[in-house]
């Protein structure tokens, strides 16, 4: 791995664990040399986690949209912005640049952004790790519903267990490190269904 996409959110959020989830994440992607691509903007968990690869040395690559730029105040001191003509731009940029997909703390945007990522993975579209850096237990009750999904047989077993969690940087980079993809031969069959 090269470079790793963090979704957060554009707010730090009510809890001061969130921006120090998102400083530590930025911290430890610039001790291990990994580069960070994120949506490069200056504010809440996203002008966090830049500053702190920034200050770690790191390069950090942030995609805006245009129409975003002002809104999400893009940042101007990171090694790359590149500024985009549309969201479809922005996340087909970020999953080419990126080797891997971590989500912080964030909202709606957030979520739709690594939903995606999770999609394309199912999908096959890409082999990538992704995963959730679970801070002060934010994402306890998507995890929760995540596995509903699989209990009431909408997703597989195999799609879940993709989905890479931890509650601090080092241990979800270091399981994304060794992520083997799942090798799954079909969808499900209408028997299963």
């Amino acid at each position: 791995m090269r470079r790793i996409c963090v979704f957060c959110g554009s707010s730090p959020g009510a809890s001061p664990a969130y921006a120090e989830a998102a400083q530590a994440m930025g911290a430890a992607l610039a001790a291990r040399g990994l580069g960070l691509v994120y949506g490069g903007g200056n504010v809440g968990l996203m002008g966090v986690v830049a500053d702190a690869a920034m200050a770690g040395g790191g390069e950090v690559i942030g995609v805006i949209p245009r129409a975003l730029e002002a809104r999400e105040v893009a940042h101007a001191g990171i090694t790359d912005l590149r500024v985009v003509g549309s969201m479809h731009e922005r996340k087909a940029l970020m999953a080419e640049l990126a080797d891997g997909f971590i989500a912080l703390p964030g909202g709606i945007g957030t979520l739709e952004e690594w939903f995606e990522i999770w999609t394309w993975a199912q999908l096959g579209i890409h082999s990538k790790p992704f995963g959730l850096l679970n801070a002060a237990g934010y994402f306890d009750s998507l995890l929760t519903f995540l596995d509903r999904t699989v209990e009431e047989r909408f997703v597989r077993t195999e799609y879940r267990a993709m989905v890479l969690v931890g509650d601090r940087p080092e241990p979800l980079l270091d399981r994304m490190a060794a992520y083997e993809p799942p090798v799954i031969p079909k969808w499900i069959d209408r028997a299963e269904s």
